[in-house]
């Protein structure tokens, strides 16, 4: 197996954690990004990673992130950035950027993150794999023009929107760079078993608060593996460039917006204004 750089955000718990658990005994080299400077110092020192920390509710921090992993890197460029931080959050809360958090943490931090490294990921011919959810078929439906929800509120509708726009992310990275080498894609990683939720006011919780949460969710190693699965799989041999994914499953069952191309680039337009970088 040949060795490449990884960058895995979300890795401090979860199917994060898993993954890079799982991802110890290649030869890879793995640089971790969480919130938690205590919780990713752990899973790092546990799997022989590299690890950084950032607080996706705070853009700065992102930026610092960015330049350090670029320190990191390199002239050996990322062949895999995995944007898998992100959750549902309760009441309509700013962050300090202005942005309602879980369009900002699921959606505009990832893409910001992206494109301040999407130099290495070219050079690499690298894929950027984004973790997305069931929920953008269930509860997504996205206007550009009011991205933090602020006519039509609810903690569902907050968390559908933002991994909808995770899909129509997948979908622009490769409509715009797939000629240069780069991949992308989308992927609901089931319905995992971790503390997704515990802080929302979403009926979503009591799903992951009572017993009927051992019978309807999977563990965080099983959807860990199948992140796994994305990172170390080869593009267009294992799964294809701009498609969305339920678990290791290609699907037609996708939020009728995922199709709607202008919307795709209006969406980017709009993310790259908000975080303050050119629009491509």
């Amino acid at each position: 197996m040949t060795a490449q750089t990884i960058v895995l955000t979300g890795a401090s718990d979860g199917i994060g954690a898993a993954a890079a658990r799982q991802l110890a005994s290649s030869p890879h080299r793995l640089i971790l990004v969480g919130r938690s400077g205590e919780k990713t110092r752990a899973i790092a020192e546990e799997t022989g990673a590299a690890w950084f920390t950032a607080d996706f509710a705070r853009l700065d921090d992102v930026r610092a992130l960015a330049a350090k992993i670029s320190d990191a890197v390199g002239d050996s460029g990322i062949h895999v950035l995995a944007n898998n931080a992100g959750g549902i959050f309760g009441d309509q809360t700013p962050t300090v950027d202005g942005f309602e958090k879980t369009m900002q943490v699921n959606h505009l931090a990832p893409f910001l993150l992206t494109n301040l490294l999407l130099p290495h990921v070219l050079k690499a011919e690298g894929a950027v794999i984004n973790t997305s959810s069931i929920a953008h078929r269930l509860f997504g439906h996205l206007d550009v023009d009011d991205l933090d929800n602020r006519r039509r509120f609810s903690p569902n509708k907050a968390y559908g929107d933002a991994k909808l726009a995770n899909v129509l992310f997948a979908k622009s990275l490769h409509t715009k760079f797939h000629a240069q080498g780069l991949s992308a894609v989308a992927f609901h990683p089931g319905t995992v078993q971790t503390n997704f939720a515990s802080d929302s006011s979403s009926i979503m919780r009591l799903l992951y608060r009572t017993p009927l949460k051992h019978l309807m969710l999977i563990g965080a190693d099983k959807g860990g593996a199948t992140l796994r699965w994305f990172i170390e799989g080869t593009p267009g041999e294992t799964w294809f460039s701009g498609a969305y994914y339920d678990e290791r499953q290609l699907t037609t069952k996708i939020n009728p917006q995922v199709n709607d191309a202008a919307l795709a680039e209006a969406l980017w337009q709009r993310s790259a204004e908000l975080v303050g970088i050119p629009a491509t």
